[in-house]
C-alpha cells in the first residue's frame, strides 16, 4: 500500500536520530535537512533535546501527530514503536532502515510479521525493513550518498538492494543522469518491486510523471503482476530497463530432456522480460548507460555516424555497433568529398569521420551539420571527444550542447576525459546533458535497446489448434512421465504442427512393411530409453530391408527398448523447439538450432507462453545462429514463417495443457519450403 503520507508527507519523524552523521539515524536527518525538506521535521532521541538543530523528543509517545516515521533503531524495538506511532500518532507511512529481521533469523521474521500486521491494520505504507530508504524531490529519506539531481522527468529507480541502489546512483551521477525517485524496498515485507510498478502504472500521469524506470530485482515474487504493469507502462510511453540478479542457477531436479538440460530460471526471466518489453541489462554500468540513452530523442533507424578526433575509439565503437546488428554506413560521393575539402589535410570522412587531434570546434560543427542535414543515410550521430590535457574543451562541448538543442537526430556525446577535462565535462553535464564515457559500453547498451521487442499482445493464437481434442488426449492419460509416441503425435497434430510419417511396432514384419510403403531410405529409432542416441538407438539412412531387419534385431536387444520406430529419411536444417514449466512463470518456450547443437552450443532464445507471432519472430532473430536460418554464403535459408508458426502453435498447446512439464521437438527438419517435426518427447505431471 503506497500512501500520500509516504510520497508527500507534511511531517516526518526520525526515530533514533543522531548528531553523528556516520550513523544511519544521523545521516538520514542530515540528508533531509540538506535536501530542503519543507515540512515539519522531528527527532526522537532520549539523550538529546535537539539533534542537528531539530527538536528531539525523549519518547515516541511524546510526539505530536506525524505523517511519516523513519526508524533507525534496533530491530527488537521496532514492533512496539510502530504500534504506538500507528495507533496513537496517526503515522501512515513507515521507512524501517534497521536490519536483523527475516533476512537473518526466524525470530527476526516474526518481528517483521508483527510490524506488517500493524501497518496493514491502519492502512499505512511500509518500506523495508533492511533498506536505505526512499527519496523523491519532496523528501530525501535515505541515509546514503550520493544524492543525485532530482527532477520530475528524471529516472525512477526501484531496487531490491540498498547497497546496489547506492552503486547504481554512483554510476549514474558521473554520467549526468537525473532521477525523479529512488525506492530501496529492502526485505519488501509490504512493498516490493511489483507493488511500486503497479502504483506507477495505475496512477500514471503522462504529463507529470517520469517515463523512465530502472529496476534492480533479486527475486520475482509475482511474475504475472510484473509482466502486466511493466508492459502497461511501456504501452503508455514509458521505457523500462532491469537487472535480474541470481538467475544463473538451474533447477535442482536432474534434467531428462534437451530442454531440461538448457533451461534454467534465467530462461524464465529472459522470457518474461521479452514479453513485457523490458530491456535486460547485466551490470550497473549497462543499466545506467541504457537509462542515459532513454533520455535522448528516440532512435528512428540503425545507421550511425561517428565523429571523432581519435581513431582508436572510433574503430572500437564501430566494432561494438556492428556486432550488435547496428550499422556504420560508408560515407562517399560528392557530399563526402565536399566535407573532406573543408577539414584539415589527412582527415577522414568515410565513417568514422576523423577530424584529427588538431580539429577545431568549427570542424565539429560542420560535421554535425552534414550528418543532420545532408547525409540521408544517417539516423544518429556519436561524437567522441576527449583531450590529452594540452587544450581545454569548453568550446568543443559548447558546439555539442548547441547541436543537441536543435538537431532532430539523436546525438550521443562520448566524452572520455572525465579527469583531464573534468571541469569541461562537469560544465556540459550542468546544462542537463548525459555523458557516455566509454564507447563500447554505449554500443552494447544500444544493442540491448534496439533488439528489445515491444510488449506482446495478450491474444492467444487459436487458429488451427483443436483445444477440445487436446484436452481429451491429456485427460485420457492416467500416468505421469513421458507419454507414448502415438499420444505425442496426437497432441502435435491437434495443435496443427506438421509431423513426419512414422510407425511404431515391436514386430519386425510390421516395421518392414511400413518401410516398403514409405520408401527407402528410412530412419530407425528405439522406443523406451529417454536418450536414444546415447544407447545407439538411432540409425540414419537405412537403404535396404536387409539393413533394417538387422538394425531391428540389434535395437530390440538394447536395455529398456519396447519397440522400434521407423520414419522416412528427410533432409534439411535441424531446428529445435522445447518447453519447460517454471513455477510462478508458466511455460517457457525455447528455440534454436537442433540436433546435437542444442546442448553443445546452447544457442537458444526463450519466450513465455502463450506467444504471439511477433514474439516468435523476435526469438528467432535473437539467435546467434540466425544467419544460418536466414541463409548465408550461398546456402539457402529455411522457411522462417513456418518455424515461427510452429513456435506459436506449440505455445498455444501448452496454454491449454498445463500438465505438460517438459517437452522438446528435436529435430525439426527445415527447408526453404517447409518445417516438419521429426522427433518429439512430452513429459506430463497431473
Amino acid at each position: 500500500m503506497i500512501t500520500t503520507q509516504l510520497l508527500h508527507p507534511a511531517s516526518i519523524v526520525v526515530v533514533g536520530a543522531s548528531n553523528n552523521v556516520h550513523k544511519p539515524g544521523g545521516a538520514i536527518l542530515r540528508n533531509l535537512i540538506s535536501g530542503g525538506y519543507a515540512g515539519e521535521l522531528r527527532a526522537v532521541n532520549p539523550k538529546e533535546a535537539e539533534v542537528q538543530g531539530v527538536k528531539a523528543y525523549a519518547d515516541v509517545k511524546d510526539l505530536p501527530e506525524t505523517n511519516l516515521a523513519i526508524l533507525a533503531i534496533p530491530a527488537p524495538m521496532c514492533p512496539d514503536v510502530v504500534d504506538v506511532l500507528a495507533a496513537e500518532k496517526q503515522v501512515r507511512a513507515f521507512i524501517i532502515l534497521s536490519a536483523g529481521f527475516g533476512e537473518e533469523t526466524h525470530e527476526g521474521a516474526l518481528l517483521e510479521d508483527r510490524i506488517l500486521a500493524t501497518v496493514n491494520q491502519y492502512g499505512a505504507s511500509l518500506i523495508g525493513p533492511n533498506c536505505i530508504g526512499y527519496m523523491n524531490a519532496w523528501h530525501h529519506s535515505v541515509f546514503s550518498q550520493p544524492i543525485p539531481q532530482l527532477h520530475p522527468q528524471g529516472v525512477d529507480l526501484i531496487s531490491s538492494s540498498g547497497a546496489t541502489a547506492v552503486f547504481i546512483l554512483e554510476s549514474a551521477v558521473t554520467k549526468g543522469l537525473q532521477f525523479n525517485s529512488v525506492w530501496s524496498v529492502g526485505n519488501a515485507k509490504q512493498i516490493g518491486v511489483e507493488d511500486v510498478l503497479q502504483y506507477m502504472d495505475e496512477h500514471f500521469d503522462p504529463d507529470r510523471d517520469s517515463h523512465i524506470k530502472l529496476l534492480y530485482i533479486e527475486s520475482i515474487g509475482d511474475p504475472d503482476r510484473l509482466l502486466f504493469h511493466a508492459s502497461s507502462l511501456i504501452k503508455k510511453g514509458c521505457k523500462i530497463a532491469a537487472i535480474k540478479a541470481g538467475s544463473s542457477e538451474s533447477g535442482s531436479r536432474a534434467a531428462s530432456s534437451h530442454t531440461g538440460a538448457i533451461a534454467s530460471s534465467d530462461s524464465a526471466v529472459e522470457a518474461l522480460f521479452r514479453k513485457a518489453g523490458i530491456v535486460r541489462c547485466y551490470s550497473r554500468e549497462e543499466l545506467t548507460t541504457v537509462g542515459c540513452i532513454f533520455t535522448l530523442p528516440e532512435l528512428r533507424g540503425k545507421n550511425f555516424a561517428i565523429i571523432t578526433h581519435a581513431g582508436g575509439p572510433g574503430v572500437m565503437l564501430t566494432d561494438a555497433l556492428s556486432k550488435g546488428g547496428l550499422n556504420v554506413p560508408k560515407l562517399e560521393g560528392p557530399l563526402a568529398e565536399e566535407l573532406k575539402a573543408q577539414l584539415y589535410p589527412g582527415a577522414a570522412v568515410g565513417n568514422p569521420i576523423d577530424i584529427l587531434a588538431t580539429g577545431t570546434p568549427q570542424h565539429l560543427k560542420l560535421c554535425l551539420d552534414y550528418c543532420e542535414n545532408k547525409f540521408d543515410n544517417i539516423d544518429a550521430v556519436m561524437a567522441i571527444f576527449g583531450t590529452p590535457g594540452l587544450v581545454t574543451m569548453f568550446e568543443m562541448y559548447d558546439v555539442l550542447h548547441e547541436a543537441m538543442q536543435t538537431c532532430r537526430k539523436p546525438i550521443f556525446p562520448i566524452l572520455p576525459s572525465i579527469n583531464t577535462a573534468g571541469a569541461e565535462v562537469a560544465d556540459f553535464l550542468k546544462k542537463g546533458h548525459v555523458n557516455f564515457a566509454d564507447e563500447v559500453t554505449l554500443g552494447t547498451a544500444l544493442t540491448r535497446i534496439m533488439n528489445a521487442p515491444r510488449p506482446a499482445a495478450n491474444e492467444i493464437e487459436l487458429f488451427g489448434v483443436d483445444v477440445p481434442r487436446i484436452r481429451r488426449i491429456i485427460d485420457s492419460i492416467d500416468t505421469d512421465g513421458y507419454i507414448a509416441p502415438n499420444q505425442v503425435q496426437a497432441l502435435l497434430h491437434s495443435a496443427g504442427i506438421p509431423l513426419v510419417d512414422e510407425f511404431v511396432s515391436p514386430k519386425k514384419e510390421e516395421v518392414l512393411a511400413f518401410a516398403r510403403r514409405a520408401g527407402f531410405p528410412v530412419v530407425a529409432k528405439v522406443v523406451g530409453p529417454v536418450h536414444k542416441s546415447d544407447v545407439g538407438g538411432v540409425v540414419l539412412n537405412i537403404k535396404t530391408e536387409q539393413h533394417l531387419a538387422l538394425e531391428f534385431d540389434r535395437m530390440m536387444q538394447l536395455p529398456e527398448v519396447t519397440a522400434v520406430m521407423v520414419q522416412p529419411m528427410l533432409k534439411g536444417t535441424e531446428l529445435f523447439i522445447g518447453a519447460k514449466y517454471e513455477e510462478k512463470f508458466g511455460h517457457v518456450v525455447l528455440c534454436g538450432l537442433g540436433g546435437i547443437f542444442v546442448e553443445v552450443l546452447k544457442d537458444v532464445s526463450s519466450g513465455l507462453a502463450p506467444l504471439s507471432y511477433e514474439e516468435a519472430y523476435s526469438m528467432i532473430h535473437s539467435l546467434r545462429a540466425y544467419k544460418i536460418i536466414k541463409g548465408t554464403r550461398g546456402q539457402k535459408g529455411v522457411n522462417e514463417d513456418k518455424f515461427a508458426e510452429i513456435i506459436v502453435r506449440l505455445s498455444t498447446l501448452l496454454r491449454f495443457a498445463t500438465e505438460i512439464k517438459e517437452m522438446d521437438i528435436n529435430p525439426l527438419l527445415a527447408t526453404e519450403k517447409n518445417v516438419i517435426a521429426v522427433d518429439a518427447r512430452i513429459r506430463i505431471e497431473k
